[in-house]
């Protein structure tokens, strides 16, 4: 049996032991972005150390854990991910994506992605949402590299159309009914830990990305693989280097993704709520 397929059913198989609900949609909670959870009607939790197998976060601000409940008034049944495995952690590409297809076997259908990024586009600010239209990803390794999962997906999945346009539609007419600010651009993938330097952000401008991070890419991959329908919402917590006049900190990124909280959980709920009424 292929390693990474069996590790992954195992972890499944532990998962199904421990938990009894069923989400509809998977939501992976960026850094700063944790507290989206005290939003839901909380059914179960599940530390990710309780899953023998499973990569741990590591990251500050990363609490480590599945959390299983409704989401709205219209009570969406969905698992959220209360921080994620990133590539720099020293985990393999497979055990990144491995919580997005551990979701996916759980019966998720829809998935969710949210990070904290740096802007790019120069008419970005900091404390913005962008709408993710489509991403970059070639600076980290493809989590599909190896021998094909064929219970997962094909062996050359297409990715002309990552980030669903039906769910980007429902996004941005939801935002302009609560009044949320929305902008839309291109998202690229680095590797990390550092953060980039001015020419490689010039570079990644050229390239066609609006804003910069160390996650999302390959997780979206993994679960286009799957069959799984993506969107995605980055919270542009600082500007890049050599657009920002200061020294880049994960603190910083935390302060902003803090401040846009409130804005950020009004627009996700909403988000959520409209895409199960379709």
């Amino acid at each position: 049996m292929n390693n990474v397929y069996e590790k992954l059913m195992k972890c499944c198989e532990q998962v199904e032991k421990k938990i009894s609900f069923k989400p509809s949609l998977a939501l992976i909670l960026g850094s700063g972005l944790g507290d989206f959870c005290d939003t839901l009607e909380i059914k179960e939790t599940l530390d990710y150390g309780e899953i023998e197998g499973f990569p741990i976060s590591t990251v500050l601000g990363h609490k480590g854990r599945f959390v299983f409940g409704y989401c709205g008034e219209k009570r969406v049944p969905i698992v959220a991910m209360q921080g994620r495995v990133h590539y720099y952690e020293g985990y393999s590409v497979q055990d990144v994506v491995l919580p997005t297809r551990l979701m996916g076997l759980m019966g998720a259908k829809t998935l969710f992605l949210t990070n904290a990024a740096g802007g790019i586009n120069p008419s970005f600010h900091a404390g913005d949402f962008m709408l993710i239209t489509d991403h970059i990803s070639s600076l980290v390794p493809s989590p599909l590299i190896g021998a094909n999962i064929d219970r997962l997906g094909v062996r050359f999945p297409d990715m002309s159309e990552v980030y669903s346009k039906r769910l980007r539609t429902i996004i941005e007419n939801t935002a302009a009914k609560v009044s949320v600010p929305l902008v839309r651009g291109v998202y690229i993938q680095t590797t990390g830990p550092n953060y980039e330097t001015p020419a490689e952000i010039r570079a990644y401008g050229r390239l066609g990305a609006d804003a910069v991070g160390m996650s999302t890419a390959v997780e979206a991959m993994a679960a286009r693989h799957m069959g799984m329908e993506i969107c995605g919402i980055s919270c542009i917590s600082n500007l890049a280097a050599g657009i920002s006049a200061n020294p880049l900190s994960h603190q910083e990124v935390q302060e902003t993704a803090d401040k846009a909280a409130p804005m950020f959980r009004k627009l996700v709920t909403a988000a959520i709520t409209e895409i199960a009424g379709e």
